[in-house]
């Protein structure tokens, strides 16, 4: 059985793993927890890997894995005193996530970041680290053109791209005009105008009316390959 301090700090584990792909730091755990010291967090993780619920993964730092979780909804867990008491909700069937997991997600063709090229399609997979991508669905498009270089962007880069209709004044998105040409800009609201906005001092931003403009997702993060 494990006391209520391993199971929170499991259970908090797996919950970033889920959400991140990556282990959260050692004063994140501390906190979750309401301890005083991560020292109380080094004989916790120690105590998991003893017990074969946590691995941690050599020559990563910040890199845990759970490898299993206490069986069932009904699993009991002790107090520091050793008093048996209630987990304070079901233990969830979660299956094991690494911080160096890969995933593929589809890649959808080139995307212009200068002036607006034709909508792309989908023919290709393109393999990712989980810990570049958050929740949600993903997607991933190459970049064409040097409109974004100021924001580290660059021809040739592939953008990771999360699945979404809206956006927040200032993001990076995928923004699809007059329903065929793709562009990759900031997005701003001017009055009832969208405007979309280079990050690079040698292009124009572009002012459509909002009904020509569709958000098909924010920028998640980049992989870039050198040749």
């Amino acid at each position: 059985m494990l006391t209520a301090k391993q199971h929170e700090l499991l259970h908090f584990i797996q919950q970033k793993l889920d959400a991140s792909g990556i282990s959260p730091s050692f004063e994140e755990m501390k906190e979750a927890l309401g301890l005083k010291s991560k020292s109380g967090i080094h004989r916790l993780i120690s105590a998991l890997e003893e017990r074969g619920f946590l691995r941690r993964l050599p020559n990563r730092a910040r890199a845990l894995e759970v490898i299993k979780l206490p069986e069932g909804a009904r699993a009991a867990v002790r107090d520091d005193r050793d008093n048996v008491v209630p987990l304070r909700k079901p233990a969830p069937q979660l299956r094991p996530v690494a911080a160096n997991d890969i995933v593929d997600v589809p890649l959808h063709g080139r995307i212009a970041a200068g002036v607006p090229i034709e909508a792309f399609e989908d023919h290709n997979q393109l393999s990712v680290p989980a810990a570049l991508l958050g929740a949600g669905e993903h997607y991933a498009l190459e970049v064409s053109g040097d409109s974004m270089v100021e924001a580290g962007i660059l021809d040739g880069d592939y953008a990771l791209i999360q699945k979404a209709d809206t956006a927040r004044e200032g993001d990076i998105v995928v923004a699809l005009v007059d329903g065929q040409d793709a562009t990759l800009k900031y997005f701003r609201r001017e009055g009832r105008m969208i405007r979309l906005d280079p990050a690079n001092g040698a292009y124009e931003p572009q002012r459509y009316e909002a009904e020509r403009v569709i958000v098909q997702g924010r920028l998640s993060g980049l992989l870039r390959r050198y040749h």
